[in-house]
């Protein structure tokens, strides 16, 4: 991870973002906003570690909408 803000926030804390590549930067807003390279999903927060969070709710989402299972095994 490259950061560009509170070095505290660690991406490794979520299983999310094992295989992530994430970056951490700050807009003119005061927002943080990680980005994960691999997908190309990023989130935002009010700190690092609020934004690594979404982040990894935005992936796990990003991941099961793209999942090439159909899920039809319910029906």
């Amino acid at each position: 991870m490259t950061s560009e803000g509170d070095a505290s926030a660690d991406p490794n804390e979520y299983e999310e973002l094992a295989d992530a590549d994430v970056t951490m930067r700050e807009n003119e807003h005061g927002l943080h906003i990680a980005d994960d390279e691999v997908t190309g999903v990023s989130s935002q927060g009010q700190t690092p570690g609020e934004a690594l969070a979404n982040l990894a709710a935005a992936v796990e989402s990003y991941r099961e909408a793209t999942d090439d299972d159909p899920g039809d095994d319910w029906l």
